[in-house]
């Protein structure tokens, strides 16, 4: 037999007639070359897998831009608006018909495509205050940050808010200064108010030439070249680009006119010669944030950032259990839980456990184990999703964002790996309510539908229930930290569930977890506006109307011991 085997092995022949006819070769190097065939080395599969999320405040075009991604890495044909006027159709990652009506991101998406090599994991969060603990979950599972940024209004404050949240992991941010076709601010003005703002350094990978009106795209500082665009089909279609150097006065004039070239040379050699250096290494620490330009309704700096954005950004990275770092390159399979959504499709009703993938290769006929549950278990149904969209896949690797289905065993912060392993990733801590109100259901004959419904949403996150000692679920109370969570549980509720409920508001603004096990909470010195809850958990809770009432409590009760934050 000649030649090299592994040409033999790739014709479309029986591979075993070869193998019984080889002569000359070492039965191991044959089994390699088969395992090479049919699986692919894991980690060069973990090398090219790029997780991020995409955070904003509310309308600065977060989730515009997540479609031009989509759009640019061919996962979808045509892109959707969020606000579905101009362009017939609805963005891809607004998948909750409540998200539609409303214009705005409720819940965390999850999105995975190919480009150029790379497999892309999105996170598209809500931008909205009310429910920033889903987007605090979620960047749990990020590995880099996408900071959309309105180039009229600059930095709002719940970009200061999960700026800092990622600052706290030191996740590497990238900016993405949006709505260029619109009037905006001095490109300086906002750099400056970057470097002020978050005490990080800033890089402009493009720089914009004009706005409003007047913009005409952006010039590529790496490049040095012109990408001037000259076509305009409402975003909805990959935007042509036009291809100049700075240095072709006659044709720069012909596209952006001889004022706004003058200017554009003005500000490159200021650039080049008061800017922050590049420094790669300091980006991948959080320490410098590269900035791009550009308009994401009209695709204009898109997939320019796109593409600098994958040659920046890291591979997935080590996570932390307990004293231990997992590597991603670990061969043994490991996860955690970070969101869970009932009800994604009409056509399933359903619930599912996504899980961020931190080390190994998932196998999807393999047992692993629940280290919560504290025991082995086939993960079923494992998907890859396209917001609620979804295929059934037979592997994953570590920085992938899978899907699987949950009978109602996992919780947030739940760890998930290869039997022996012995890992526990850290918990996702969950944020204290700060809106009460209780809840019932108007038809009494729909006690198991009520249930069902508030204990499901519960568990994904977006409320905490609570009910009074010796009693049922007859009437609960519901805490949230944003106020625009009632409308959603009062939404899904019915239209996922059919219930129609009551809902009353209450006066209480702090809630503390009892620390203390052996105390008997009926026994307590308490002001009269203070109230005795368990959560399902049986675990003892006080409702304060004030932080006044909450020292009360702690003055009066020697011993006792109150935290903010449940680490269950």
């Amino acid at each position: 037999m000649s030649g090299n085997i592994e040409e033999y092995l790739f014709q479309k022949k029986p591979i075993k007639l070869y193998i019984l006819r080889v002569s000359g070769y070492n039965i191991l190097h044959i089994a390699n070359c088969i395992r090479k065939i049919i699986m692919p080395d894991y980690r060069k599969e973990i090398e090219r897998r790029r997780t991020f999320a995409i955070i904003s405040h509310p309308d600065a075009g977060k989730t515009t831009l997540t479609e031009k991604l989509l759009l640019y890495g061919g996962a979808i044909q045509t892109a959707g608006s969020v606000k579905g006027k101009a362009t017939a159709r609805h963005a891809v990652s607004d998948w909750m018909e409540l998200e539609k009506q409303r214009g705005i991101s409720i819940t965390s998406s999850v999105m995975q495509f190919e480009y150029e090599g790379y497999c892309i994991n999105i996170l598209d969060t809500p931008g909205h205050q009310d429910f920033s603990e889903d987007t605090y979950r979620t960047l749990m599972a990020a590995d880099s940050a996408v900071m959309v940024i309105d180039a009229a209004k600059g930095i709002e404050p719940q970009t200061r808010k999960l700026f800092k949240i990622c600052a706290m992991r030191h996740v590497p941010i990238f900016t993405f200064i949006n709505k260029l076709d619109r009037e905006a601010r001095s490109p300086y003005e906002l750099m400056e108010e970057l470097e002020n703002e978050f005490k990080i350094g800033t890089y402009p990978m493009n720089w914009p030439i004009g706005c409003g009106r007047e913009f005409k795209g952006v010039y590529d500082r790496e490049k040095k070249e012109i990408l001037a665009f000259n076509e305009f089909h409402r975003g909805q279609d990959k935007i042509k680009a036009i291809e100049c150097r700075l240095d072709e006065t006659e044709k720069l004039n012909s596209l952006i006119g001889a004022k706004l070239r003058q200017t554009l040379s003005d500000d490159i050699e200021l650039l080049d010669g008061a800017g922050y250096d590049f420094d790669i290494d300091e980006v991948r620490a959080g320490r410098l944030s590269p900035v791009f330009f550009g308009s994401a309704l009209n695709n204009f700096g898109v997939e320019p950032f796109l593409e600098s954005f994958l040659k920046m950004t890291m591979p997935p990275l080590p996570r932390k259990s307990g004293e231990d770092i997992v590597e991603p390159t670990d061969s043994r399979f490991s996860a955690f839980v970070f969101k869970i959504q009932a009800n994604m499709n009409k056509a399933h009703r359903d619930r599912i456990a996504f899980m961020r993938i931190c080390s190994g290769r998932f196998q999807r006929d393999k047992e692993y184990y629940h280290v919560q549950g504290g025991k082995t278990l086939r993960l079923a149904q494992p998907q890859q999703l396209m917001a609620q969209e979804r295929a059934i896949i037979d592997e994953a690797y570590a920085g992938d964002i899978i899907g699987v289905f949950d009978p109602g065993i996992f919780s947030i912060g739940d760890t998930i790996c290869e039997t022996g392993m012995g890992v526990k990733f850290e918990g996702i801590p969950t944020f204290a309510p700060e809106h009460f109100a209780s809840v019932e259901r108007i038809d009494t004959m729909k006690r198991k539908q009520f249930e069902k419904g508030i204990t499901q949403i519960a568990q994904e996150g977006a409320i905490q229930i609570f009910h009074e000692p010796y009693t049922g679920v007859e009437e609960v109370i519901v805490g949230v930290v944003g106020v625009l969570q009632f409308e959603v549980l009062e939404y899904r509720l019915k239209t996922e569930y059919g219930v129609d409920i009551r809902r009353r508001s209450m006066p209480y603004e702090f809630v503390r977890w009892v620390e203390n096990e052996d105390i008997n909470i009926a026994n307590l010195n308490l002001t009269s506006d203070t109230k005795w809850v368990q959560d399902f958990k049986g675990n003892n809770l006080l409702l304060f109307t004030s932080e006044w009432c909450i020292n009360w409590a702690l003055q009066k009760n020697e011993g006792l011991s109150l935290r903010e934050f449940n680490r269950d």
